[in-house]
């Protein structure tokens, strides 16, 4: 990794936040931090609203804190018989039970995408805006619920690891990393070969092996079969929740418009005025969209998706089952 990787993980690197800064360009830590009233209108408990994408109707059914083992003792009058083991049972020739209690907290992990492929919107926010907000209202929400939370935040050549904690000094941490990653996004900035999201949810899963509520935002720009296998293996041992961020513009491109991208280096001019170069670019764009929502049918894991091109919570309650506030 390079330097300002390092850099970016100690918190030395500290990119410059103007006066003028745009609220749907680039996020402020002081914006993060005013989503944690608005958060508390959510949540990532196990009981969800019927019509929640996390209730299990759609997937997977979120599992909760875990168990950890107290004690074996004698069975007693009124215990669930559940509860009995019979291994112990048959060698002791006496019946006892196997006390459980509920784990006080469960880790939560939030991988939130910064790369220049999230720099990009056409109508309200940018991509990368969406996803920073989206990761602020739930990492307020899970510290709140009592759980532990911290996360990953990925820009094109720099990681910045939070290793879950419940305390409010790790979610500052946590939310300074994700300010100071979205403030670095900017049209001139040097074209570098950027991380692939299979480096970074690899990297997810040797930290977070099982029993974690993993949360990932993305556009996942650059998801492949490898990518696929990866989720998979995590989901079977965590609570995995993908967030779909795109922008309204991949499902409507407009007619008659001469779009010029580029890399930084080389441009290339499109001409949306025929049929065909419609066609072609809608197929490229939603085709990856289409994979990835896919993955809640083959993979049982719940996909939220979430648009750039409307406010966060309101969606985000929508998706989740609830009113409006």
């Amino acid at each position: 990794m390079r330097d300002t990787a390092a850099r970016t993980r100690t918190g030395t690197l500290r990119p410059v936040e103007t006066p003028e800064t745009d609220p749907r360009i680039h996020v402020t830590l002081d914006h993060l931090r005013s989503l944690e009233g608005r958060a508390r209108s959510l949540s990532f408990m196990p009981r969800q609203p019927a019509r929640s994408v996390l209730n299990g109707r759609h997937a997977s059914r979120l599992r909760g804190r875990g168990l950890n083992f107290e004690e074996l003792r004698d069975y007693m009058p009124g215990d669930d018989v559940r509860s009995i083991d019979w291994k112990v049972t048959a060698r002791t020739g006496s019946p006892h039970v196997r006390v459980m209690t509920e784990e006080r907290d469960r880790p939560a992990f939030i991988v939130v995408d910064q790369r220049m492929s999230m720099f990009f919107g056409s109508q309200l926010n940018m991509k990368s805006v969406t996803a920073a907000e989206a990761a602020g209202l739930a990492a307020f929400r899970i510290l709140d619920q009592g759980d532990r939370v911290g996360g990953i935040v990925v820009g094109d050549d720099s990681i910045a690891e939070i290793r879950p904690q419940r305390s409010r000094r790790t979610l500052n941490r946590f939310l300074t990393a994700l300010a100071d990653a979205n403030a670095a996004l900017r049209a001139d900035a040097p074209t570098v070969k950027p991380v692939h999201l299979s480096t970074v949810l690899r990297h997810v899963a040797r930290i977070a092996p099982r029993n974690h509520l993993i949360i990932v935002l993305s556009d996942f720009a650059g998801a492949d079969d490898d990518t696929h296998r990866i989720v998979s293996a995590i989901a079977r041992r965590n609570d995995l929740v993908l967030c779909l961020v795109s922008d309204p513009l991949a499902a409507d491109f407009p007619e008659g418009m001469r779009l010029v991208v580029s890399d930084g280096q080389l441009q290339a001019e499109i001409d949306t005025g025929t049929a065909s170069a419609r066609r072609d670019l809608h197929d490229f764009v939603t085709g990856r969209l289409a994979t990835i929502l896919d993955w809640q049918r083959t993979l049982g894991v719940p996909v939220l998706p979430l648009s750039s091109g409307e406010e966060t919570l309101p969606q985000m309650r929508r998706l989740m089952g609830l009113g409006p506030r």
